[in-house]
């Protein structure tokens, strides 16, 4: 295809190769075939918190009013046809393994399975928990993806942070040797609702479960390396969690700009924008914005489709030619299309 020397190349689709075997190519998925997310941990150890924030958009400081969760709370995230799972708060109090619960039908359909481990309280009976609940569900599902969410730490030095999150992951592992379970990876996560650390472990969790992760890594590397664009992240809109993300490593400063960019562009939106006040969201095919940063930075978001934007941080010298951006842009939207239709 056409090249510029000056600027980069413009986006070649030949270099894609897609692979669509996944449930979440489906326009449609009915709830048991819905990939499962369980949050599983002690009683306050902040599960019911994490999906009110993540899900529910309720502000961190309403979280304390929230009471314990007595039963299995579900939530269904369809926000496009993409992405579509459940998440499943289990009560800290409940066994799992009781024989009022059918288990093997709860843990055949679970993609992943997410403990919360409170940072600021004692660790012994919440990885006892955690250890003896992974040998039992990986005897039912071996596919089944571990997480580890060190949570709370918002009042931890980061020292106090790196320390417990060593201890906690060496005693896991450690009576993982014991269990004979050394095969099973588990990924440990530094987690606050309080900022947009409970966001991004959360993307972590979400990309494991999307098997065309690869394909729209390469896209979205090809599309930096053709426009020379810093950092790039397909963004769900309702969520704020990431789907996927360029090659380079993930600043967390970049990664709150680019989300906070997506709730300025819906709130102006909703006030100026809003042809149809029963739209839910001030957000359509013809969503777009460019903010110009005081450090010579700009941050471009462009609409992918109805819940999915894409945000990306370039230099301003990079972005004086943006109708090579737009054009390459349109192709890697289609491509992303076609990576997940039927």
């Amino acid at each position: 295809m056409a090249q510029n020397n000056k600027f980069g190349e413009s986006f070649n689709e030949d270099q894609m190769s897609y692979q669509d075997e996944s449930p979440f190519s489906q326009n449609q998925l009915t709830a048991e075939n819905k990939p499962r997310i369980l949050l599983m941990g002690l009683r306050r150890s902040g599960k019911s918190s994490i999906q009110k924030v993540v899900f529910n958009k309720m502000s961190p400081n309403e979280t304390i009013f929230l009471e314990s969760t007595n039963k299995i709370a579900k939530n269904d995230v369809s926000n496009n046809s993409f992405i579509q799972f459940q998440v499943w708060d289990f009560p800290g109090q409940l066994d799992p393994f009781d024989s009022n619960f059918d288990y093997e039908s709860m843990f055949s359909n679970c993609g992943s399975i997410v403990f919360i481990i409170d940072a600021q309280d004692e660790y012994p009976e919440a990885l006892s928990k955690m250890s003896s609940t992974i040998k039992r569900v990986y005897q039912i599902q071996s596919s089944v993806k571990f997480e580890v969410f060190v949570h709370k730490v918002d009042g931890l030095s980061d020292e106090q942070k790196i320390s417990a999150q060593r201890e906690i992951q060496e005693q896991a592992y450690e009576d993982l040797q014991v269990a004979k379970l050394k095969e099973i990876e588990l990924r440990f996560h530094l987690t606050s609702i309080y900022d947009h650390s409970i966001f991004e472990a959360f993307s972590k969790v979400v990309q494991s479960l999307v098997p065309q992760l690869p394909t729209l890594e390469n896209l979205l590397n090809i599309f930096i390396s053709n426009c020379r664009i810093e950092k790039a992240f397909l963004i769900d809109v309702v969520s704020k969690i990431y789907i996927a993300t360029d090659f380079a490593a993930v600043d967390m400063q970049t990664y709150e700009l680019c989300s906070d960019m997506i709730d300025i562009v819906i709130d102006i939106s909703c006030i100026y924008g809003m042809k149809n006040e029963s739209e839910p969201l001030g957000y359509d095919s013809e969503s777009q914005a460019i903010i110009k940063l005081s450090n010579g930075m700009v941050l471009y978001l462009r609409e992918v489709n109805k819940y999915l934007a894409l945000v990306s941080l370039l230099r301003s010298e990079n972005f004086e030619k943006h109708g090579l951006i737009d054009f390459n842009f349109q192709c890697f939207k289609k491509a992303i299309v076609d990576v997940f239709k039927k």
